[in-house]
């Protein structure tokens, strides 16, 4: 019996698999407990990320209110309501129905500068108001109200438009633009590509004065005019024609007219200087138009006519410019100081005169209805004095 119950030596003892047991237990907990304090760590530190990024997010979307005033943001709070968009309607013949009905055919910018016994007084440009049937006035806070045409003048491409005063709240200040000096800042308001960029504001430098500008009035390919203007790199576009152009005292300097626009140019807008701007005003407001001096003639340059033909005016060799006399209108100043056809005008006042424009200008912009005027003409080659009184007519 006890050889019988004793143990072999070649198995092992019972207690070493309960050992196995819990060894493996004791690694089985193990290995729960890491994976338990990976995902536990892991979790915490996505929660300081979540945490930092909300932080992060808190700090970027934070806003500080700063209200900043220069002289520039003070000056167009100040002036703003004097620039309103002038809208140009006219009558148009639908093509099928042969209806007729009344729509915008172009829109561009007007300077309130007067208010006076319930009406106020508007300047723009005349190719802002050129053929147009009826004026639309829009303020800056969006009220519109009805314009009336009280004249305009195609040589300076000005206008003068009367509205009812009831919404006008404040007008311009002229300024004196003979003072304006190269390099002056110089802010320009107006409706650039019409209403939907109403008010816009751009800023620039008065890049030149006393520049002469080659216009062509009637689209002939030929030069009518020399218009004298400001120019300045602040933006004019398309719809700011009429607006205003002002100085650094909220003053109206000029009045925005054109662009050069070549793919070569950039930064080249162009005004019309007030203190030139002026008197046109005050005629337009007064007569509805500009009444200016006629001699009676009508005319042509010396450098139109071949040179075949020239040979008739019996001209000296040194004789290159000039300006011939066409036709004598009967019972013009003309006629009665004894001007004749093919004279050939070179001198007025002492001034040299070379070709139309210069004419034009001197006659426009230096005489008056009533003035003499003293004029050197070749006559069959000889050159002689005419004086002559101006009176008032639409040619020369």
């Amino acid at each position: 019996m006890d050889e019988f119950n004793s143990v072999p030596e070649n198995r092992p003892p019972k207690k070493s698999g309960h050992f196995l047991f819990g060894l493996l237990g004791i690694i089985v907990g193990a290995l729960l407990v890491s994976v338990w304090m990976f995902f536990s760590n892991g979790n915490t530190s996505n929660q300081v990320l979540n945490d930092q990024a909300t932080n992060h997010n808190q700090v970027a979307t934070e806003q500080r209110s700063i209200d900043i005033d220069t002289d520039i943001t003070d000056i167009v709070g100040e002036v703003a309501g004097t620039v309103v968009g002038v809208t140009n309607l006219q009558t148009v013949r639908d093509f099928w129905s042969s209806s007729e009905m009344t729509r915008e055919t172009g829109t561009g910018s007007g300077v309130i500068y007067k208010k006076q016994d319930g009406k106020a007084y508007i300047v723009t440009n005349h190719h802002v108001v050129e053929n147009a049937e009826e004026l639309d006035i829009t303020f800056d806070d969006g009220t519109k109200v009805e314009g009336h045409l009280i004249g305009s003048d195609v040589w300076t491409d000005l206008a003068v438009i009367e509205i009812d005063a009831a919404n006008v709240e404040t007008v311009a200040e002229f300024g004196d633009s003979d003072v304006l000096k190269r390099g002056e800042t110089v802010i320009a308001i107006g409706n650039p590509l019409g209403l939907g960029f109403s008010g816009s504001v751009t800023v620039g430098v008065l890049s030149g004065k006393d520049r002469s500008i080659p216009i062509d009035l009637n689209r002939d390919g030929k030069v009518d005019w020399y218009a004298d203007v400001l120019q300045t790199d602040a933006a004019i576009n398309p719809g700011n024609s009429g607006g205003a152009l002002m100085n650094l005292a909220g003053q109206l300097i000029g009045i925005n007219s054109m662009k050069i626009s070549q793919e070569t140019v950039e930064g080249i807008g162009l005004a019309i200087p007030i203190n030139l701007a002026i008197p046109i005003i005050e005629k337009l407001e007064k007569n509805g138009e500009v009444i200016r001096p006629t001699m009676g003639v009508t005319l042509i340059d010396l450098a139109m006519i071949p040179a075949q033909q020239q040979l008739v005016l019996k001209l000296p060799a040194n004789v290159k410019e000039g300006v011939v006399v066409n036709e004598v209108v009967s019972g013009s100043p003309a006629e009665a100081a004894g001007v004749q056809r093919y004279d050939v005008i070179v001198e007025m006042d002492g001034e040299k005169i070379e070709d139309m424009v210069g004419l034009r200008k001197h006659l426009y912009n230096v005489k008056e209805v009533g003035d003499t005027m003293t004029m050197k003409v070749y006559r069959e080659g000889q050159l002689i004095e005419v004086e002559m009184t101006l009176e008032s007519g639409n040619v020369f």
